[in-house]
């Protein structure tokens, strides 16, 4: 995984939005620009609580069109994708999803390295690889 600023910075996705990912012919290099672009400031809500929106544009008709991502982000350490949408779908969440959100991004940063080894080995998380 390359870095982002010369620091550690490591991407995942959940199981439910790598499948997400997969059905809508997201791409690993499109999860990563979507956090580089995160990591240099530009995000497209902030929610709190290390809960961030960023959208991911659908190939060919930009980002207007394309998908709406939750990601658990904690800058310069890590991004967890655990959400997404179109959003010719889902306008957006919910009130009550996004303080849901929050409360995992509370117990997912608390994941010491070793818990976080074993949800990847367990098929929970999949970090997200692209060398740009």
């Amino acid at each position: 995984m390359p870095q982002l600023y010369n620091n550690n910075m490591r991407i995942y996705k959940n199981k439910w939005f790598a499948k997400f990912a997969a059905k809508e012919s997201i791409s690993d290099a499109q999860l990563y620009a979507a956090v580089k672009a995160a990591e240099n400031g530009n995000i497209d809500a902030d929610c709190g609580g290390g809960v961030i929106k960023q959208r991911i544009e659908r190939v060919g008709e930009g980002k207007s069109g394309g998908y709406r991502s939750l990601i658990l982000y904690r800058k310069a350490d890590k991004a967890f994708f655990v959400y997404g949408f179109a959003k010719n779908e889902r306008e957006n969440i919910s009130k009550i999803e996004e303080q849901e959100f929050k409360e995992l991004a509370k117990t997912t940063f608390a994941f010491s390295e070793n818990q976080l080894a074993k949800l990847i080995e367990l098929g929970a998380y999949k970090e997200v690889k692209y060398d740009e």
